[in-house]
């Protein structure tokens, strides 16, 4: 009962929120910005790839995005190196603290570093940051734009749970595809279904279980993901999607050879980067922000509006999307 008291009462006075299940619609004009893969280096990772100032680097990406003062901000996993670890979350605090200063809404998603090592004390450490996640997913609202955030740590998941987040997945989709209150939809997770990165390649799990209610939804225009640490755009069936990992992760080095996954920002390579996103009517304006090879100040990079795809697309069968891979 209490509970219930308090749902409502976010409902009728807070502009956005971010409460499972219960999407709310909000003013129109808002900035959406997403950022991932924003933990520092691990030692045994420098071992393979080469440091470039990351701490810094994100300490700067932070900056920058206060700065603007979105309405809201996405964080899309590996938040952190090691989410059981209190002082590994000390950057990060600030970050939520000054965000919410500027009343910019805070929300995020597992990545496979914020429960790795122990797993319950990492999800009992995000859930203090963020607590409105729910491990089998759930939605926030900005601008009309309907954010869904989902768990693509498998290996963490229960079987039950695997199939709890998929049933609900694909049932909110149709619920916001028929809502008069949401335009479009993005949908988003840590682990991407396409990259050319050959660190951590793509997820075929997310592919299988994500990727096909997607393409079915008639309102989703845009999937965004990151663990790659490349920033990286992919057309599948006429829909975009994005790999975002240059919050401050070591960059990871690409597939360049024939059989690379055809990239439509071939030539757009920074090291460190973020995203913003603007509604306008049933689109979405998409700019990714860079930071300077110098580190003394912000550019804008690689930008596009999406579009609804100009064909007729067919249902996929989720038991039957293997052939999603050879996109």
């Amino acid at each position: 009962m209490v509970r219930s008291k308090i749902i409502l009462f976010l409902i009728s006075t807070v502009p956005l929120c971010c409460i499972a299940q219960l999407p709310t619609t909000t003013t129109t004009g808002g900035e959406m910005d997403f950022i991932s893969d924003t933990q520092a280096p691990m030692l045994v990772e420098k071992i393979i790839l080469k440091p470039t100032h990351n701490k810094q680097a994100t300490s700067l990406l932070f900056a920058q995005i206060v700065k603007t003062k979105p309405q809201s901000v996405y964080m899309l996993g590996d938040v952190v190196s090691l989410g059981y670890s209190n002082r590994k979350w000390k950057k990060v605090d600030n970050f939520l603290d000054n965000c919410r200063k500027e009343n910019t809404t805070v929300c995020g998603l597992l990545g496979n570093h914020d429960v790795m090592g122990r797993t319950k004390k990492g999800e009992k450490n995000f859930l203090k940051r963020f607590p409105e996640n729910v491990i089998t997913g759930y939605v926030s609202v900005t601008d009309s734009v309907a954010i869904i955030l989902l768990n693509s740590n498998f290996n963490k998941l229960s079987a039950g749970d695997k199939v709890k987040q998929n049933q609900w997945y694909q049932s909110e989709l149709n619920m916001l595809d028929t809502s008069e209150a949401i335009k479009v939809i993005i949908v988003t997770c840590h682990h991407a279904p396409y990259t050319n990165s050959i660190i951590v390649g793509s997820s075929s799990s997310v592919q299988q279980n994500f990727v096909p209610p997607f393409i079915n939804s008639k309102k989703a225009r845009l999937f965004i993901t990151g663990h790659a640490h490349d920033f990286e755009h992919f057309k599948v069936m006429g829909k975009d999607f994005l790999v975002i990992g240059g919050g401050g992760g070591l960059h990871q080095p690409l597939n360049t050879s024939i059989d690379k996954r055809p990239d439509l920002s071939t030539d757009y390579k920074p090291l460190f980067h973020y995203l913003s996103v603007q509604r306008t009517a049933d689109e979405l304006k998409v700019t990714s922000h860079f930071l300077s090879a110098d580190f003394t100040g912000f550019g804008s990079g690689h930008s596009f509006t999406t579009n609804q795809p100009i064909f007729s697309v067919s249902k996929i069968d989720q038991n039957k999307s293997s052939n999603l891979s050879s996109f």
